[in-house]
């Protein structure tokens, strides 16, 4: 199986209902070309960073999905590229290394969710400090006194 992400702008001049039929018909083009999807996901209206056919807005979708073959890679940028309702797309393949890097960001432990992780883990290892029971150290003895040695006879 080959692993793709694809992230695609849809026109924010649409109403909301629009704009998710729009993502709703890649999504289903995907799943009816024996696409499966692993992840699909909104990211929200954001600023464009110039404009794109006089908006400075867009809605923002990302989805990564597996195929058995590349070959059908082609007919869904042409479906992209067709749509008025898409502003831009990119379409790349995913190495072992993509694919690991987006499952661990889904599983929270990259990005921002990994700092409210760790500080989760350190509020339990200090509550196990605290409910441990303390062991009293034995006491320790004096170090002996230095001996100071006797000079030696000429």
């Amino acid at each position: 199986m080959r692993n793709y992400e694809v992230n695609f702008i849809v026109d924010s001049v649409l109403s909301g209902d629009e704009i998710n039929a729009t993502a709703q018909t890649y999504f289903d083009m995907l799943t009816s070309n024996e696409c499966t999807i692993v992840d699909k996901g909104e990211m929200g209206l954001r600023q464009l960073a110039y404009p794109i056919k006089g908006r400075t807005t867009g809605v923002y979708f990302c989805t990564e999905f597996q195929v058995p073959s590349g070959a059908f890679l082609a007919q869904l940028e042409l479906a992209l590229r067709r749509d008025e309702r898409i502003m831009r797309f990119l379409s790349v393949k995913l190495d072992k290394f993509g694919v690991k890097y987006n499952d661990d960001k889904r599983n929270g432990l990259i990005g921002k969710k990994k700092d409210k992780v760790k500080a989760e883990i350190k509020k339990e290892v200090a509550a196990e400090k605290k409910a441990a029971p303390k062991k009293e150290a034995a006491p320790a003895k004096p170090a002996p006194a230095p001996v100071a040695k006797a000079e030696e006879e000429e």
